[in-house]
């Protein structure tokens, strides 16, 4: 274990520290990713004797630094209680917020889980040289574990609760918005480049008019207002743009409600500069006040355009032949 000297320089860097322990099967893996979502450093069964070290390594991560350690000790760990209590100790003297979250189920809800996901208890392996029972596991760990139960700052039982629910008790507890990141992500793409993977939503806008094809607008990008003005001079842009926010509006306070670390919505056209940007752009206007902040990324809006050969030099709608905007 580091000296109180190596502990002491690792509070210029994290500051925020989430201990989560408790019952197996009480759900620790699940709060874990909820954790790591809303940006904090995440790390699973850690040995409480390491949590030191690790902090004064994670002092330049940025993540750590920015918005804190989530990590999870359960039984795994050996010599849980004498080293998670000397740990705690030490984390506590020169960490300014430190929290132990303990999650708990009735041994009935417990038992019910086991026999649902056909595992053996941990506790056959790390507290008992002879095979036990999932009950008998149960009940072991228990007694392990009421000391740190008694010292916890936040205990939430998992019997009675859905996941959903245990979402937004955290993100009452710990923060609603993703720390560091934005809650609602517009993104522009190209189709010909290939599409995002990780986007919740995606609109395919090439059905609008082509401002490739427009000589004076080709060589600018849906960020230019002459841009936005060709596209919006046609129905069907303004038709597409009502319709995408009347979704958007249903969708977006129930999405980011429900805990989810960020929404992502893609808007695709051929290249990925013209018509993708200029609705995303539209689309920032009307969302730039989003609780935990907006971000706009243009993935494809410096490639460089081609104009096929074969494609007219001008088509004033649609696709025209051989597009490649």
């Amino acid at each position: 274990m580091i000296g109180i000297s190596g502990a002491e320089k690792n509070a210029e860097g994290v500051r925020r520290c989430v201990i989560v322990t408790g019952m197996s099967g009480a759900g620790k893996t699940t709060v874990l990713k909820v954790l790591e979502d809303q940006g904090f450093f995440a790390i699973d069964n850690i040995p409480p004797i390491l949590l030191p070290q690790l902090f004064h390594i994670l002092s330049a991560h940025r993540a750590a630094v920015r918005v804190g350690v989530a990590a999870t000790i359960d039984i795994r760990s050996e010599r849980l209680l004498d080293d998670f209590r000397s740990a705690l100790a030490l984390i506590k003297s020169c960490t300014s917020d430190v929290r132990v979250l303990f999650l708990n189920a009735a041994d009935e809800i417990l038992l019910s889980r086991f026999e649902q996901s056909r595992r053996r208890h941990p506790a056959a392996e790390y507290l008992s040289a002879e095979e036990i029972s999932v009950q008998e596991g149960i009940r072991r760990e228990r007694l392990l574990l009421t000391p740190i139960l008694g010292g916890a700052d936040i205990v939430i039982d998992t019997s009675r609760i859905s996941t959903q629910q245990c979402r937004r008790l955290l993100l009452d507890e710990f923060g609603g918005g993703p720390k560091g990141g934005v809650s609602l992500l517009l993104s522009s793409f190209g189709f010909k480049y290939g599409v995002p993977q990780d986007s919740n939503y995606m609109f395919d806008v090439r059905f609008m008019p082509n401002p490739f094809y427009v000589v004076a607008l080709k060589p600018l990008s849906g960020a230019d207002e002459p841009v936005r003005k060709y596209l919006e001079s046609f129905p069907e842009t303004g038709e597409f743009l009502d319709s995408c926010t009347r979704l958007l509006d249903f969708v977006i306070p129930r999405h980011l409600s429900a805990g989810r670390a960020q929404l992502h919505v893609a808007i695709g056209c051929t290249g990925g500069r013209h018509r993708s940007v200029a609705c995303v752009e539209r689309l920032f206007e009307r969302y730039r006040d989003t609780p935990g902040g907006i971000g706009v990324n243009h993935r494809d809006i410096s490639k460089v355009q081609v104009l096929d050969a074969a494609s007219p030099a001008e088509a004033p709608s649609g696709e025209g032949p051989g597009s490649d905007e």
